[in-house]
């Protein structure tokens, strides 16, 4: 019997693969998802409106449902944010992500357990080396191979597909080191914790240069931090951030830990057949650390530069990945990198960044930009008012 040979395999089964095999599935095309078994990546699970639309998402998915925001200052002083005209839908990743997994497959894509290995060039095609993780292969299971005519590479931060493949700055960019405890929901929950509210602490035991995190997720919690300080111990972080709120003693259900791009990578593809999403690609917003919805966007476009390139034989069709994602979102990462770099590096730049997240006009634009992933342009004199009060906090002449 002649070999498979896949229109496209794809390695890595998030949000980024799996919405990039089920875009490549619903074109028709024979594609191969490749996932490792029960890998989760550490997340607050928070997922706006424009994701829930433009996916359709349905509302069972969604184990909670966030009215508000908490800002919480280095001295302890807190903002309480409200979601106006809506919500920000809450996901546990376990359920998320295999939903979107079995979606893909219903599609049309084929699932396979596996652990990537290698990739090696067979004339036009590519060969992927896995190692079988299916329950039958035990813990090492053995080693098999595919033939494709390309490779999406959805496997994370710092990519072994992206680095196999050749594809430049793979392993160089910046990163935050992110990692969270999903805690069971106590039915005599403190009074620090509303399970309508997002909580973000700006406190150096808990980040000294990042964020941390308490999300609810209806019957359990998401409580994490990140840092890109390798010496700060992220477990001891929300063991303190677990204690200071009174959920130290709440039952742990699972802990993950992972490293979060914070730059869109220059290069998505190798020329040849292969192309990054996802957190492969380095698309995790800068700042808020936000990252399903830019990986469900960077799979689609992904999925549909391969079927560009699949059609055509042209392997510059799979820039198409990266030019279309730039196009819209290029100014949202810019404007937020430059956000990170400037508010994030000192406790004194933190506590004026809370502060200034009391302005009524700050928080309007920022949920209306975070809730339809479009920079607000609108309302010229309120962008102008939020340019001077940045600008007298910068130089220390508004009161904190």
């Amino acid at each position: 019997m002649a070999e498979i040979i896949y229109d496209a395999v794809v390695v890595g089964g998030g949000p980024a693969g799996s919405t990039a095999a089920h875009t490549l599935a619903l074109k028709g095309k024979q594609v191969l998802l490749m996932d490792k078994r029960g890998r989760i990546k550490p997340c607050g699970g928070a997922i706006p409106p424009r994701l829930i639309k433009d996916f359709n998402i349905p509302d069972n998915l969604l184990v909670a449902k966030a009215k508000s925001a908490r800002m919480v200052s280095p001295v302890g002083k807190t903002v309480d944010i409200p979601i106006e005209n809506g919500f920000v839908g809450m996901v546990d990743r376990a359920q998320f992500d295999e939903w979107l997994r079995n979606r893909a497959q219903e599609a049309g894509a084929i699932r396979e357990d596996g652990l990537f290995e290698s990739l090696e060039r067979e004339g036009p095609y590519a060969r992927i080396y896995y190692r079988s993780r299916g329950p039958s292969d035990g813990v090492d299971g053995a080693v098999k191979s595919v033939l494709t005519k390309s490779v999406i590479g959805a496997d994370g931060a710092k990519s072994q597909v992206g680095r196999s493949a050749g594809v430049k700055g793979c392993a160089e960019a910046n990163y935050v080191f992110a990692y969270h405890e999903i805690i069971k929901t106590p039915t005599d929950r403190p009074l620090s914790f509303d399970a309508t509210r997002c909580d973000v602490l700006y406190q150096k035991p808990i980040s000294p240069d990042f964020y941390g995190w308490v999300f609810p997720h209806g019957d359990t919690i998401s409580i994490g931090t990140g840092s890109a300080d390798k010496g700060f111990s992220l477990r001891n972080a929300v063991a303190k951030l677990r204690a200071d709120i009174g959920l130290d003693q709440a039952e742990l259900i699972r802990h993950e830990g992972a490293p979060l791009p914070m730059k869109p990578l220059k290069k998505w593809d190798d020329g040849k057949q292969v192309v990054l999403a996802g957190d492969a690609a380095g698309v995790v917003a800068p700042a808020s650390g936000e990252g399903i919805y830019y990986a469900m966007l960077g799979g689609q476009l992904a999925g549909e530069a391969v079927y560009e390139f699949v059609e055509s034989n042209n392997p510059a069709k799979l820039q198409l990945a990266r030019k279309r994602f730039m196009k819209e979102h290029r100014l949202t990462f810019i404007v937020l990198g430059i956000m990170q770099y400037f508010w994030y590096t000192t406790d004194k730049r933190r506590e004026s960044f809370v502060k200034m997240c009391e302005d009524k006009d700050v928080q309007r634009l920022t949920f209306e930009s975070y809730m339809n992933k479009k920079l607000v342009r609108k309302k010229p004199m309120a962008h102008v008012k939020i340019f001077l009060k940045d600008m007298g906090h910068l130089l220390g002449l508004a009161k904190v």
